[in-house]
């Protein structure tokens, strides 16, 4: 297809700088004039791929994802991974409980993610002080040796491959920031979209809030959870909101506890981080909250007064003094409390909403529009697309290009096109798995209680169910085996 003379990208996130680099660099769009819009001056501090860390790591349960995580790791252990933006410590992957019930899911999960960098990627199983790169932990005294600087109850079972790690989020995108800027080939802009103005088959403007109009032949929406404000996506993809939190601990406690692999629990979606610059990072992989808002219809003309309802980003750009709901507050206190006891009462020195834009399936939506010919999407992130900025771009234009140069191409692509059919219900509760519970609203959990103070220490269960410490079950189950199971565990 030939390449269109003007491109306009909306959103400088994960996808949104990825796919201007790689336009940037191929033969086919040399004579393309790009540009970037920017909702807030880069980076933005409320995006959600700005953040101190992100966990990067192959362990899928889907294989596509593994493969293509094959792609970007050597980026993350060469120059992308420099100067301390990834720290290849591992990831330790546990459930809690038995094998069944509830946590047969988690269990699945760690089982076929397992399968999948053994033979996918071919890591060698064994404990890492005799050569091995994944270690089976088939107890809570083996999930506590790897753990032992924590001091608390990590899990039951599960296994830890050493060749994950984290990035620092911030410097990775600044970084990626330097990449594009040294091509020459993108202009780059500080301004808001209010909305796009649509024709009978195409975008035919794009509308800033100060009123100016821009054109462009394609226009590529990487608008991240804003997405929803710019395209009716009900039915296809919703902004949910993560809880992270926070605290500062001495240089004696990083030194101590900053060599540990990443904690990932399947079970419950919780996880922490290894600490930087005495910070240590306690969050949710969940379900999330909506933050329902009637808007404008974004594909109807301003005139016609139509509204839709859709969940949309609430973050400290809004309200400098918003914190996190009382049900994750405890969620992640009872977290940091099991799992680091001698830290349980320090109190947050910030917390946050990070904002996902959710998809049923948990894949991204990679794709033209049907209806509007030259508007390509490229959101429904799902809360695990970080981990492949050195490399994503690539496949994004591929996609964009119609190009299929390979099978792991022809396999992404079928898993982020347009879905057939909307889901049932307006707003998307994503059906990968998560931790926390489903159907949480934002303004509702404040109600529930107080919303807390930043830095309150508060007690509680947050959810969290209380299960036995018995391990058991195979680590090798059949591919039928596997996909009965309704919950598959996260893409992180």
């Amino acid at each position: 297809m030939a390449a269109p003379s003007s491109i306009l990208i909306i959103g400088s996130g994960v996808f949104g700088l990825g796919t201007a680099y790689t336009l940037a660099q191929r033969e086919a769009y040399r004579d393309t004039k790009i540009t970037l819009l920017e909702r807030l001056p880069f980076p933005a501090p409320d995006a959600a791929s700005v953040d101190s860390s992100r966990i990067v790591r192959p362990d899928y349960a889907d294989a596509a994802y593994t493969a293509l995580m094959a792609e970007a790791h050597p980026h993350w252990r060469g120059d992308f991974g420099a100067e301390g933006r990834y720290t290849e410590a591992g990831l330790c992957l546990t459930q809690e409980g038995a094998d069944s019930g509830e946590n047969r899911g988690a269990h699945y999960y760690l089982v076929k993610a397992l399968e999948n960098v053994k033979t996918k990627l071919g890591l060698e199983i064994g404990r890492r002080d005799e050569g091995g790169q994944v270690e089976l932990m088939e107890s809570s005294d083996d999930v506590c040796r790897v753990l032992e600087s924590m001091g608390g109850d990590c899990g039951s079972r599960g296994y830890i491959n050493w060749t994950s790690g984290w990035a620092d989020a911030e410097a990775g995108m600044k970084y990626m920031r330097t990449l594009v800027e040294a091509t020459g080939r993108v202009d780059f802009r500080t301004a808001e979209v209010s909305r796009l103005n649509y024709g009978s088959n195409a975008v035919e403007s794009i509308e800033l809030i100060s009123g100016e109009r821009l054109i462009a032949d394609l226009v590529v929406l990487a608008a991240g959870a804003w997405t929803p404000k710019l395209v009716d996506l009900r039915g296809i993809a919703s902004a949910t909101g993560q809880v992270l939190s926070y605290i500062d601990i001495t240089q004696e406690e990083e030194d101590r506890l900053a060599g540990n692999p990443t904690l990932l629990c399947e079970t419950n979606g919780m996880f922490i981080i290894p600490p930087r610059n005495r910070v240590l990072k306690v969050a949710r992989h969940g379900y999330g909250y909506a933050n329902f808002v009637r808007i404008p219809h974004p594909e109807r003309r301003a005139e016609s007064g139509e509204e839709i309802m859709v969940s949309l980003p609430r973050t400290k750009q809004d309200d400098p003094h918003l914190s996190i709901p009382a049900e994750g507050d405890e969620a992640c206190r009872a977290y940091l409390a099991k799992c680091i006891p001698d830290l349980a009462n320090r109190p947050w020195s910030q917390t946050r909403i990070c904002w996902y834009t959710d998809t049923p399936s948990g894949d991204w939506l990679i794709s033209y529009h049907p209806k509007y010919s030259n508007l390509f999407l490229a959101t429904g992130g799902s809360g695990h697309a970080y981990k492949f900025l050195p490399v994503v771009g690539e496949r994004i234009v591929d996609v964009m290009s119609r190009q299929n140069r390979d099978e792991l191409g022809k396999k992404l692509e079928m898993k982020w096109k347009w879905p057939e059919t909307r889901t049932e219900n307006d707003h998307v509760w994503t059906e990968d798995w998560r931790g926390g519970i489903k159907g949480m609203v934002l303004d509702e959990e404040f109600k529930k209680g107080e919303a807390r103070v930043v830095g309150e220490p508060t007690r509680g269960r947050g959810g969290q169910t209380e299960v036995g410490m018995a391990a058991g079950g195979d680590w090798e189950i059949s591919a039928a085996q596997y996909e009965t199971q309704t919950k598959k565990g996260p893409k992180l």
